[in-house]
């Protein structure tokens, strides 16, 4: 197991690179340029400037998350072949500094759903949360609203000047049917897929958050069956998935341990974070820790253990703990508790591995 951590990059993140070299075991960043709409071919010289923040404390850059695939890909519009020729050429310009993994998702319209960035937990701490019946029952432009209420951050997936235009794009999803974005899906995948083989990069597809439809968009990344079908539209060892067990936990029918065993060898990164849920379908973020939440993480990280897993692996989202100010889910304290949390499991089943137990 690769441990990484996700960094919004200079003058956008509260976290430095110096305190991301002093977590034990971290090798490198998860990053991506948050600046460049989505469709458009990253610039080199961007790309490079990552490369030379990220060289001078020796961690790599070897996972993006994420490239996004432009809303008319996922719609199967007739541009949508211009911009799966940036996303090559992307691909291209990526592989040339050492990217080993690109995370993405194919959710519409909205990368993922909470009605509270803050959310007070019983001991202070705040964190993200979802409340289903607010979901329900409210409109998408309030929803909209409630996140860009923190305009100090960037909230990835959730672009200004994308959701400006958010009436036209629910409107062009009307006739969009299940069936219709898996093709879109595939179609995406057949063209790009084979140019992340030849640059030796995994695509890894994450999970719909939460993953059920919301709005009545359709969405795909929800269950084992459905990953089962996505490794099928393109059998191939670049054609992978970003495991989160966050996204997928919020949903207590999804085995995530069996997900793991089942899927190992197509699963190049982790996303590997806690939730509680509660009976009514809300859900909370928690400490990493098993018994703070409703998703097993010793089990998910023993599932990975015996796997052999040699991927990537982020503690994905914290509380917001200790004071911090910090973009909503991502401060630098209760990831780094998350990080060596996961590392006493990994570590501990190493001793027994060696021990013969």
């Amino acid at each position: 197991m690769k441990m990484v951590f996700r960094w919004y990059g200079e003058g956008n993140d509260t976290v430095s690179l110096q305190q991301i070299k002093q977590i034990p075991g971290v090798e490198g960043i998860v990053w991506a340029l948050h600046d460049v709409p989505a469709g458009e071919e990253w610039p080199m010289d961007k790309i490079m400037a990552y490369k030379q923040l990220a060289d001078q404390y020796g961690l790599h850059l070897e996972v993006v998350e994420s490239v996004n695939v432009h809303e008319d890909i996922k719609l199967g519009l007739p541009t949508r072949d211009l911009y799966i020729e940036n996303y090559k050429k992307t691909i291209e310009k990526l592989a040339s500094v050492g990217v080993k993994t690109i995370c993405y998702n194919f959710m519409p319209v909205f990368d993922w759903i909470r009605t509270d960035l803050f959310k007070e937990l019983e001991d202070g701490s705040t964190a993200l949360f979802y409340e289903k019946a607010k979901v329900d029952q409210m409109d998408p432009e309030e929803l909209v609203r409630k996140i860009a209420d923190t305009p100090d951050f960037t909230m990835p997936g959730w672009e200004p000047e994308r959701l400006k235009k958010l009436s036209p794009l629910f409107e062009a999803y009307k006739n969009v049917s299940e069936d219709d974005l898996w093709n879109n899906l595939q179609y995406f995948l057949e063209r790009v897929i084979p140019v992340a083989e030849q640059h030796d990069i995994r695509m890894a597809i994450h999970p719909d958050d939460p993953p059920w439809s919301i709005f009545g968009l359709p969405r795909l990344m929800t269950s084992q069956d459905n990953f089962r079908k996505l490794l099928k539209l393109v059998d191939s060892p670049s054609n992978g998935i970003t495991l989160c067990s966050g996204s997928l936990g919020a949903n207590p029918k999804n085995d995530i341990p069996s997900m793991v065993r089942e899927f190992a060898d197509r699963i190049p990164f982790a996303h590997i974070r806690n939730i509680r849920v509660y009976d009514n379908g809300d859900f909370i973020e928690t400490s990493h820790r098993a018994c703070d939440g409703t998703v097993d993480i010793v089990e998910i990280v023993k599932a990975y253990h015996e796997s052999g897993f040699t991927g990537y692996a982020r503690p994905d989202h914290g509380r917001h703990i200790w004071n911090e100010q910090c973009r909503p889910g991502y401060g630098l304290y209760d990831r780094a508790l998350g990080i060596m949390y996961l590392w006493g499991i990994w570590d501990s089943l190493e001793q027994a591995k060696k021990r013969g137990n």
